[in-house]
């Protein structure tokens, strides 16, 4: 089977890279292009079509001023498609791009599936209709997805969250001793920072981050870092208190004591490891304006809180998002024994609902299948 695989941004890069792992497995005669990253790029042992670089982009402002390069990526993955004939193509997340490509897709008679749903349920809600018209078969990793796309007699088929068999595969992998040694860091407790994998992220929510060291200097500071951004970036954050890891925010959340992460998949990725945090966002002013208009009536932002249906981890959102704030609800996931003990009882009960282990597996099983049965 020939198949084309669209990952727009680090996490689809991720969770594309061990489902086509698994599916080169299964098909043994499988020829798969891509735009995506490094990692799917070391799977298939090929460069992709467009890399990373030129697709990942948040919010709305950096969406406007990259306009020209996105429309540039459309040419490009459309000319392409035309070019070469694919049994399917396959969309991995990145909903602005992908659902745009899927129309496009659809209206020139090609199969196209897709792999983690956008967030319909939370904005954006007309966004399904495009996914119902457009999208033959849509696999999704939230539990509760399969039961909001029933509303619209729309079935999906739910394979389970992929993040459970990616940190599972990694706890064994280093010790703490070993860690520590590796990175040159003090025998001392650790706090893990995970301010985001995009420039503006880092830039305003790491200093907030930063700003409680301080009140805690019996604690290491470990910032989650991504090589790919200049060396410059991150070394005006370091101090005696503070060091950087790159490339391994894995190793971070597993020997950290507790966590201040950016919304997004990294609070999930600290649940699964066990680690109290404290979730935590802020954009820029116009660009959280807007998507406050435009959002659905849901009550959190961390995807921990939105499958458990409560407040299982504290949430401190833009303005909320400062020292005060932030110093309080670090003291309470460090000191408060009760609290501790409560939020780890609920991370198991989260693991019990992601559906079990094998999502990549399932995913690359039923995609094979499907495509066998046409």
């Amino acid at each position: 089977m020939k198949y084309f695989v669209i990952a727009g941004d680090p996490s689809g890069d991720l969770h594309s890279s061990n489902f086509l792992r698994a599916l080169l497995r299964i098909d043994k005669n499988a020829s798969v292009d891509f735009v995506g990253g490094k990692k799917m790029a070391d799977v298939l042992e090929k460069n992709p079509l467009i890399p990373l670089e030129r697709t990942a982009f948040m919010g709305f402002i950096d969406v406007l001023k990259n306009l020209r390069l996105i429309l540039q990526n459309f040419r490009i993955v459309k000319k392409h498609l035309l070019k070469n004939k694919y049994d399917v193509v396959i969309l991995v997340d990145y909903p602005g791009f992908n659902l745009k490509m899927a129309k496009w897709c659809k209206q020139n008679k090609m199969k196209v599936y897709y792999y983690i749903s956008p967030t319909v349920w939370a904005w954006k809600e007309n966004r399904i209709h495009t996914i119902i018209q457009y999208v033959d078969k849509l696999f999704t990793i939230i539990p509760f997805e399969t039961e909001f796309y029933r509303r619209y007699n729309y079935n999906v088929e739910f394979v389970g969250h992929p993040l459970l068999d990616i940190i599972h595969a990694s706890k064994d992998s280093i010790q703490r001793d070993e860690f520590i040694q590796k990175y040159h860091l003090p025998n001392k407790k650790f706090i893990a920072l995970l301010p985001g994998s995009r420039l503006q992220e880092i830039k305003s929510i790491l200093p907030i981050m930063l700003s409680v060291t301080e009140y805690f200097k019996e604690y290491h500071f470990l910032i989650a870092g991504l090589s790919h951004f200049s060396k410059n970036i991150y070394d005006q954050y370091l101090s005696n208190n503070v060091s950087i890891i790159h490339d391994d925010t894995y190793s971070v959340l597993k020997f950290s004591d507790a966590g201040i992460i950016k919304s997004g998949t990294s609070t999930m990725e600290a649940a699964l490891f066990n680690l109290p945090q404290v979730v935590c966002y802020k954009g820029g002013h116009l660009s959280y304006y807007i998507a406050k208009m435009l959002i659905r009536n849901i009550k959190y932002i961390s995807m921990v809180n939105l499958i458990m249906e409560k407040e299982v981890v504290k949430e401190l959102i833009q303005n909320e998002f400062n020292p005060k704030n932030l110093k309080t609800a670090l003291e309470d996931i460090l000191l408060d024994n009760e609290n501790i003990t409560r939020i780890k009882a609920e991370y198991k009960k989260l693991r019990e609902k992601l559906g079990g282990s094998g999502a990549s597996k399932k995913l690359a099983e039923k995609i094979y299948l499907s495509l066998n049965e046409n």
